[in-house]
């Protein structure tokens, strides 16, 4: 997928979001210090990770700035409503940024933290990819947690599977 205007890729990213947003609603505040191992991330450490990730890493990056992602620890939000205003006011924040690019802006590079050079528009595809990477392992640890999970797309595997035509 390339990506052609920032409108575009917002309306995009806003489909991705809402997915997102439908897992983080199911969440428990007693789920949130929960890791499947001990050093791992927690539910609101993945939570955290993703928000700050997106205004600090890939926000300051598409604006021509260092990468200034410090952590997703609970000094930036501690509790379930302030960890999810947290993650909310981020998003915000990197869309203003990126409905600011013009289509010439995303043909542009940047330099990610590892001192690469890569296109703009490519590193805007880059963070929707980490953001369903993080959702996905937040399915993981809710379904670990016997946490009801809302589906993806509407349907499981298994209604899929059945509402299929039998081959062979």
């Amino acid at each position: 997928m390339e990506i052609k205007s920032a409108q575009s890729f917002i309306d995009y990213y806003e489909k991705i979001r809402s997915r997102t947003l439908r897992l983080l609603a199911v969440i428990q505040p007693e789920h949130l210090d929960y890791s499947y191992k001990p050093g791992k991330f927690t539910v609101g450490d993945q939570i955290r990770h993703i928000a700050a990730i997106e205004r600090y890493m890939y926000g300051e990056t598409i604006s021509g700035r260092k990468s200034a992602y410090q952590g997703c620890g609970k000094e930036l939000a501690d509790g379930y409503d302030n960890i999810i205003n947290y993650f909310n006011e981020m998003h915000r924040q990197t869309v203003e940024i990126i409905s600011k690019l013009s289509d010439e802006d995303l043909q542009k590079k940047c330099m990610t933290p590892a001192n690469q050079e890569i296109t703009v528009w490519k590193w805007l595809r880059a963070m929707t990819e980490h953001e369903i990477h993080h959702r996905g392992e937040l399915y993981i640890y809710l379904n670990l947690l016997d946490v009801k999970t809302p589906q993806i797309y509407g349907l499981s595997a298994e209604e899929v599977q059945d509402m299929s035509v039998k081959i062979g």
